[in-house]
C-alpha cells in the first residue's frame, strides 16, 4: 500500500462512521484497530485493507451491508440513464464505442473513492474527450476472436452500463463476476439480479469479499472460469490494482483514473479514462 492511501481511507471512513456512528468505546476500539492496520499498511494491499477495515466496522456495528442504500440509489439512478441511452447506442453508426465509453462512464458511481458524484457530467466528459490510453481497437478485434468472455465487475450502477455494453456486443458467451459479500457499493448477486444482468450474462462469484480481484484469495470454481477465459475485460481500478501486476494479454482494463497513486503507476493524468491492455 502506498503512504497516500491513508489519507484516502481515513476520508472514505470519516464519513462512514458519521453515517453509521459507533459508541465510544466501539469508536475507540475501531479507531485502535484502525491506526494499527494502517500503520502496518506496508504489509497488505490496499483492496485487503478495505476488506480488513470493512468487516471490523460491520461486526462493531451489526450493519451487514453499509452501503446498501447507496447501491440501490445507483442501480435507480443508471437504470434511467439506461432507458434514455440505449436507444441513442442501437441508433449509433458507431455503438461500440458509444457503449465502451458509457461503461467506462459508469466506473464514477464509487462511494469507495467519493460519495459525491455527477454521472450526467462524467458521461458528457466520456463522450468528448480522448482516451488517455486507448487499445479500444484491440478490444474490439479481441472480442471478435474471443470463444469465452470474463467480465470483471466493479460497482452497483455502474453495473447497468455494464449490461448495456455486454447487450451491444452481442457476444454468445459471457460471464460475469460479481464478489462474494458486501465490500463497499461494490456489486455482489443481488445487485446483479436487481439490474438483470443474467439476462445478458452467466453471473458467478469470485468466491471473495475484497474490492478487487485477488487471485490467490478467489474461490477454485472462479479460477477455473478465469484461467479458461480467451478474453478478461476488468472494470473499474480496483480491479486493476488486484490484477496490474499479472501481464496478462487477455485483460483488458476499463476504468477511470481516480488518485494519483494509479496515475502515477499508469504514467496518465488522474481524472483519465482508459481501456488499457498491459501487455
Amino acid at each position: 500500500m502506498d503512504h497516500r492511501c491513508k489519507t484516502c481511507f481515513t476520508n472514505n471512513y470519516d464519513k462512514l462512521l458519521k453515517k453509521n456512528p459507533l459508541s465510544g468505546c466501539e469508536a475507540l476500539a475501531f479507531c485502535g484497530f484502525f491506526n494499527r492496520l494502517l500503520d502496518n499498511g506496508e504489509d497488505n494491499t490496499s483492496p485487503e485493507i478495505q476488506r480488513l477495515l470493512h468487516h471490523k466496522l460491520r461486526e462493531l456495528n451489526g450493519v451487514a451491508d453499509p452501503y446498501y442504500k447507496e447501491k440501490q440509489q445507483s442501480n435507480r439512478i443508471a437504470y434511467k440513464l439506461y432507458g434514455e441511452w440505449k436507444p441513442k447506442v442501437l441508433a449509433s453508426d458507431y455503438p461500440f464505442n458509444l457503449a465502451l465509453r458509457l461503461a467506462i462512464a459508469g466506473n464514477i458511481m464509487d462511494y469507495g473513492v467519493d460519495h459525491v458524484f455527477d454521472v450526467q457530467k462524467t458521461i458528457k466528459k466520456s463522450l468528448h474527450t480522448d482516451f488517455a490510453i486507448d487499445h479500444s481497437a484491440l478490444l474490439k478485434q479481441r472480442i471478435k476472436e474471443a470463444k469465452s468472455i470474463l467480465y470483471l465487475g466493479d460497482n452497483a450502477g455502474e453495473i447497468v452500463f455494464d449490461k448495456l455494453f455486454i447487450e451491444t456486443i452481442k457476444h454468445p458467451n459471457v460471464i460475469f463476476a460479481v464478489k462474494d459479500g458486501p465490500i463497499l457499493n461494490d456489486v455482489t448477486f443481488e445487485d446483479a439480479d436487481a439490474v438483470g444482468m443474467n439476462e445478458v450474462a452467466a453471473v458467478i462469484s469470485n468466491g471473495y469479499d475484497a474490492s478487487s480481484t485477488l487471485l490467490e484469495k478467489c474461490s477454485n470454481e472462479f479460477l477455473d472460469v478465469y484461467h479458461s477465459a480467451d478474453l478478461i475485460i476488468s472494470k473499474g481500478q480496483g480491479n486493476l490494482e488486484g490484477l496490474i501486476n499479472q501481464k496478462d494479454p487477455r485483460i483488458f482494463f476499463l476504468f477511470m483514473v481516480k488518485c494519483d497513486v494509479i496515475a502515477e503507476k499508469i504514467g496518465v493524468p488522474k481524472g483519465s479514462l482508459a481501456v488499457f491492455n498491459n501487455s
